[in-house]
Formats: C-alpha cells, structure tokens, sequence
C-alpha cells in the first residue's frame, strides 16, 4: 500500500478516540451539512454495523452532529456538540439500524429545514478518509477530501460534455468523475473531483448551460 503523507498513517488531527468512529464520522456530518448550505432544523442519522454498536463510546454521535455544525474533526467543540445543537435549535434523532451494509461504518444522515431535505449516506474507511456514497438516492464516490462540484441535471445527450468542455477552457483539471442516474432520461447526476477549488464565475457559466439544474460546490 502506497502512503501520500503521514496521516495516512497516523489519521488527521481530531478529537479522539478514534479515525474511524469519531474523524470519519465528523466528515461525513460536514460533508452532509456543505451539501445542505446552511444548519438544519432537524437531523435524523441512521447509523449501521459497528457505528450502531459502538457510537456512544466512540462519540460516533457527537462527531456527526459537530460536523453537521460545520466543526472540524479537531474543534473543542465537538465533545459538546448535541448540547449545543440542541440550544441552536436543532432536533436531533440517532436511529441503530440493523441492516447489513456493504461497509460497516456506514451513516445516513438525513437533513430538513422548511421544505428543503437531503439525505447523504457516508462511510468512514478508516484513518479518518471517508466516502460519500449516495445522495438523495444517487450512488456516487466522493472522498469529501479534494474540491469537487455535484452538478443536477437532466440526462440529456452532450451534457456530461458542455460541462467538462467548460473546466477544460478554464484548466480545471479532473481528479475523478462519476455520473448517476436513477432513470434513463430523467434527472442525473454528475460527481467531479479537482485538483484545484473553482471559482465563482465558472460556476456561473456551469449553471448557465442548457439541461443543467444546479450546481453545487465543495471547498476542500
């Protein structure tokens, strides 16, 4: 196994006690809540094989919800976290589900505010790396690690093209992309990593294509 930096080793700088249960899992909260744009009013997390056995001695829970408040996985604040979702306001609900996955450390965090809702499903890999595996019912790969755009749109021939046509002309180069679809011809959606963050005017002229519904950025 090939490493690219000593936290590959060790994992990042957190608040313990573990990569898996507790960095990892505050990622997946972060990445859920980026996606989201704003703090929810409520959050419902389904936790899955060894986060639903182990997620109160590992503080599984309160690292989700510290990223749901947009903590990163080594702010003070997270050991406190459901205390202070709670006095933001927020409705917070753990669900341990018995289902098998196929990974053990796997969370769905659904997300709702008004008429505004998503649901992320995130596994944490290990070291505190983690992958983004579905929204809102879309499979998908994201690493929540590098820049990366989620593009809606409709699944329409030369779409897929106009877009990566638009990070060429900018010299946006593409680390990995993935395209969904739940139904030929029907909404779809685009998943690219970069190397580099984008900047406001070219998400502009993305969401000013033809067949293109939103688009929605992460900042690494």
């Amino acid at each position: 196994m090939k490493y690219k930096s000593v936290f590959d080793i060790i994992g990042p700088i957190m608040i313990g006690p573990s990569s898996s249960h507790t960095a990892g899992a505050a990622r997946i909260g972060r990445v859920a809540r980026t996606l989201f744009g704003k703090q929810p009013e409520k959050v419902i997390v389904s936790l899955y094989g060894s986060f639903a056995q182990t997620y109160k001695g590992h503080g599984t829970d309160v690292a989700i919800i510290g990223g749901v408040l947009d903590f990163d996985t080594f702010d003070p604040r997270i050991p406190e976290s459901l205390t202070l979702a709670k006095q933001a306001g927020m409705d917070v609900t753990f669900i341990e589900e018995t289902a098998i996955t196929d990974h053990p450390n796997t969370a769905r965090v659904r997300m709702i505010d008004g008429d505004k809702e998503i649901e992320v499903v995130g596994i944490s890999i290990g070291g505190g790396k983690i992958q983004i595996t579905e929204l809102n019912g879309f499979e998908l790969n994201l690493s929540g690690m590098n820049p990366a755009i989620l593009v809606v749109h409709n699944d329409r021939f030369g779409a897929i093209a106009t877009v990566t046509n638009i990070l060429m002309k900018h010299s946006i180069n593409i680390g990995h992309m993935e395209v969904s679809r739940k139904e030929k011809g029907q909404v779809a959606l685009m998943a690219i990593e970069m190397d580099t963050n984008i900047e406001d005017a070219v998400i502009e002229e993305l969401q000013g294509l033809p067949h293109i519904i939103k688009v929605t950025r992460m900042v690494e």
